[in-house]
This record gives structure tokens, C-alpha cells and sequence, in this order.
């Protein structure tokens, strides 16, 4: 295989590096440049080495099949991305507008629920919402920030523009990849990088770390700020002890924590050290089995009240995932002008709330141009693609939209961009979407770029890895 951009064709998509067959964009150019120079027996040699180099890491990922867990090789592709700082500027500030009004949002549902008063959204929508915890009703969290660490997925559309597709504010993963992306693209095209001036992503675990210690309940100590993993059976456990590792952080179970007069203590071989911040990669339900799940085995008896207490920080805190909702989603433009008083930035995907009636009649008469999500699944599970479903799978999601219309929205399908990857024969066209991590605290940072993800599969949309689906490095480069 030797690349030929003038037999790269992305059609009618948007594509992130060539604007039309021969003819990259003028922040590629230079990539285009190299990659065609490369000889067939060059790109085998960096495609061993990319393969090498994460094997060699052990950059790896869970998948369930069939009731087990099957650790897989990280499906990279070498081609990176690239995006202008410029872009990117203006991207940037719009995530940290859309993180800071969903932070309000959470603390009013919990507080003041001023919201619900002045009819920006109805209230059964989240009280009867499965993501609502009552029992975190009167809580204010450090500087009033539920949600610590969120990951915003972004597309764009045909005109090239950024939309919003969902955001992810009760565990969000795949940071790590993020970080391990870069570090195998330097390995393999490390001559790139005196080319272009390219936004480090290194910094994100000394970010984190900083963030989470903020948090700390004890102002004059060196905070302990630990990992909580369900444990080794977890598909992400790959990243909690990877961000463990790179931030200094102990990873701990549940069963390494104890709390002693509301206060959190580690196990260790000289006793009991007190913690004092928690990232937890746990649920809500399994935190604490005397205020969630009695039989849940993740968790620390006690956790709960001692966070209510004051006297431990979690990241992110219990109930965030209120606003992790497909139909909340919906509403984060209203709450950005009603909270901020601002304008959005970043626009939302158009969608149709399903427990609407109008809207939901024209979603049941449209089933076959339209994409069908339920509000509280991810991973890319229990969607439809309306246009590549059968008959009978679009009357069993009508029938599944007239049960229970709260659990569904729809949008159309938007023609996702493509960037180039490398086939088996050729360079192809494949969609992607991409997520940038958004830490929160006394201030906001944003990664530069973030997690793209691009479907493998010719023609596809569905970018999860659990899926199908690879990844690629980002580049936000000065112009």
C-alpha cells in the first residue's frame, strides 16, 4: 500500500484532512506530504511498530461477550487529526460554558430548584429520573462543582461545524487512550512533531491531581487522594490504573477503605492513613451499601455520610449523573441562558423528546430517517439507526417508544466527518467523532483536542470501541 490522495475521495462528508481528492487542507498539508512520501514498505514498518509499541505498553481494553471478559489490543489508527488552535479556542470555551451550567443545574435539582419553579424544565423529568438521588437533597459540595470531570462528545456536520452529541458526567473514560495515543504516534512519526507545534496533552494527569487535591476537606496538609476501582473485571480498569500510576494516587477497592467516626481511612501495613480525596470510578448505587445498594460488595460501608460530613471529597460527587441524561441533554442550551445568562456556544445535535406528543408522533412516522437513543444507556448500546434498520427492528423500537417515551429521543443522522485511515490497500474515509475531558473545580481546564474515535468499518457510524470502533491521535495545531 502506498498513499495517493488523488484516489481519496470523502464524497459529500466533511473530511478533517482532505478537502477534496488531491487537495489536503492547508493545516495538513505537510502531514499529506509525508504520508505520500512513505513507501509501501515504510507504512508496514510503522504499522508493526504503532502494533508493537502498544502491546509492549499493554494498552488494552474489556470487552463482555457471551458472559466473559476479553482483554483486546487498542485499535489505533496512525493517520493523526488535526485542528487549528483558532478552532479550537473557541471550542474550548464553549465546554467549559456548558460544563459550568451543568454544575448549576445539578446544585439547584439538589438545592434551591428554581429550575422546576420557573418551568425551564419539568420536574418529573428528574425526580423520576434514575440518576435522581434524594438522598443527596441539601448537599452543597466544595465550591458547588458536582461534576469534577466530564466528557463532552463532539461531531462535526457537513459544514465542518462542531455540534454537541451528548455528555458523559457519571464515570467518563477513555482519557488514557487520549494520553497513550500521543505517546505511540510519537514513537512511530517522531519527525512530525519538528514540523508542527503541537498542543501537549501530557500535562492532563498532573491537571487532575491538582483539581482533585483542591477538593481536599484538610487545607493544611499534603492531601492522600486515592483511585476507587470496582476492580480488575471493570472494562476501564486499564485507565484507573493508569491515571493511579501517573498522578502518585494509591488505586484502592472498597475493601481497602474503612471509615472510622465518619472519616475515610486506607489500609496499608502501618494501619490506617486517612484519606481525604476519592476519585471514584464507581457508580452511585454501589458507593455505599448503608445508603445505596445494601448488597453491593464495591463499595465502603459509611462513605456516604462521611462526604455529607465534609470530611472526605468525591470526584465525581453522588447524584452528577442527574444531568448525564439524553433528554437532560436537551435542555443544557435553556440552562445555559438561564443560569450564565449567555448564549451557547456550542450548538446541540436537533432532537426530539419523545414523551412530547408532537414530537414523538413525528418521530414514530420518520423511524426510518431517524436515530433512536434511550436516555441513560452508552457504550453506543440499545440504539437504532433508522435508515439501516429493518422493518421489524424500527416496529420494535415504536413499540418500545410507546411503552415508556420518557426513555427515548431521536435525531437525525447527522453526516459525521471522516478523516483518513489506513486500510488494508488503501487510505479510506471513515467517520469520527471525538471527546475532549473537561476538569472542573475552582476553575475550568479542557484538554487540547481530545479522544477521537473513528468507526473502522466502511460506511459505518458507530465509532465504540466496544463496537468495532478505533482511535486516532489529536492534534490541535497553531496555524
Amino acid at each position: 500500500m502506498q498513499i495517493d490522495w488523488q484516489s481519496y475521495d470523502p464524497g459529500a462528508f466533511h473530511d478533517e484532512l482532505i478537502e477534496r481528492p488531491g487537495v489536503p487542507r492547508p493545516l495538513a498539508t505537510r502531514l499529506a506530504s509525508y504520508l505520500q512520501s512513505l513507501g509501501r514498505k515504510d507504512l508496514d514498518e510503522k504499522k508493526l511498530a504503532a502494533r508493537l509499541a502498544i502491546k509492549t505498553m499493554g494498552i488494552s481494553f474489556t470487552v463482555y461477550s457471551d458472559g466473559q471478559n476479553i482483554d483486546r489490543e487498542w485499535p489505533f489508527d496512525l493517520i493523526p487529526r488535526i485542528i487549528s488552535a483558532d478552532e479550537w479556542a473557541l471550542t474550548q470555551r464553549g465546554l467549559e460554558q456548558r460544563v459550568r451550567a451543568l454544575n448549576c443545574f445539578i446544585d439547584d435539582v439538589y438545592n434551591g430548584q428554581k429550575a422546576f419553579k420557573d418551568r425551564i424544565i419539568a420536574p418529573e423529568l428528574i425526580l423520576d429520573s434514575p440518576n435522581f438521588r434524594p438522598q443527596c437533597l441539601g448537599i452543597k459540595p466544595r465550591y458547588g462543582v458536582w461534576a469534577h470531570i466530564c466528557g463532552t462528545d463532539l461531531i462535526r456536520d457537513e459544514q465542518g461545524r462542531f455540534l454537541v452529541l451528548e455528555d458523559n458526567l457519571r464515570v467518563p473514560s477513555g482519557v488514557s487512550y487520549m494520553l497513550e495515543n500521543r505517546r505511540v504516534t510519537k514513537r512511530v512519526f517522531p519527525e512530525l512533531f519538528e514540523d508542527y507545534d503541537i498542543r501537549p496533552v501530557t500535562e492532563y494527569p498532573q491537571e487532575l491531581f491538582d483539581m482533585l487535591a483542591s477538593l481536599s476537606p484538610r487545607r493544611q496538609v499534603l492531601p492522600e487522594v486515592v483511585v476507587l476501582t470496582p476492580g480488575i473485571y471493570n472494562s476501564a480498569y486499564f485507565e484507573h490504573s493508569y491515571l493511579a500510576q501517573r498522578m502518585g494516587a494509591e488505586l484502592v477497592e472498597g475493601s481497602d477503605l474503612v471509615v472510622e467516626n465518619d472519616r475515610v481511612y486506607m489500609r496499608n501495613i502501618e494501619g490506617l492513613s486517612q484519606v481525604d480525596v476519592i476519585y471514584r470510578r464507581i457508580d452511585d448505587l454501589f458507593l455505599d451499601p448503608l445508603t445505596f445498594h445494601p448488597d453491593s460488595m464495591l463499595g465502603v460501608p459509611g462513605l456516604f455520610r462521611a462526604w455529607v460530613e465534609g470530611n472526605v471529597a468525591l470526584a465525581n460527587a453522588p447524584g452528577a449523573g442527574v444531568a448525564d441524561d439524553k433528554i437532560v441533554y436537551t435542555y443544557v442550551p435553556d440552562f445555559i441562558k438561564y443560569y450564565l445568562g449567555e448564549e451557547p456556544i456550542l450548538p446541540n445535535v436537533p432532537s426530539f423528546r419523545c414523551f412530547e406528543a408532537s414530537e414523538r408522533q413525528h418521530v414514530l412516522a420518520n423511524l426510518d430517517k431517524l436515530v433512536v437513543k434511550p436516555a441513560n444507556e452508552s457504550g453506543g448500546y440499545g440504539m437504532l439507526m433508522g435508515p439501516q434498520a429493518s422493518k421489524a427492528e424500527r416496529e420494535e423500537f415504536a413499540r418500545r417508544i410507546k411503552d415508556n417515551p420518557r426513555n427515548y429521543l431521536a435525531q437525525p443522522l447527522i453526516p459525521l466527518s471522516t478523516a483518513p485511515i489506513l486500510g488494508e490497500s488503501a487510505s479510506e474515509p471513515r467517520h469520527l467523532d471525538l471527546r475532549p475531558f473537561i476538569l472542573q473545580a475552582t476553575e475550568g481546564h479542557v484538554t487540547p483536542g481530545g479522544l477521537t474515535r473513528v468507526a473502522l468499518v466502511k460506511g459505518s457510524y458507530v465509532v465504540n470501541s466496544s463496537q468495532g470502533g478505533g482511535s486516532k491521535d489529536t492534534w490541535v495545531v497553531q496555524g
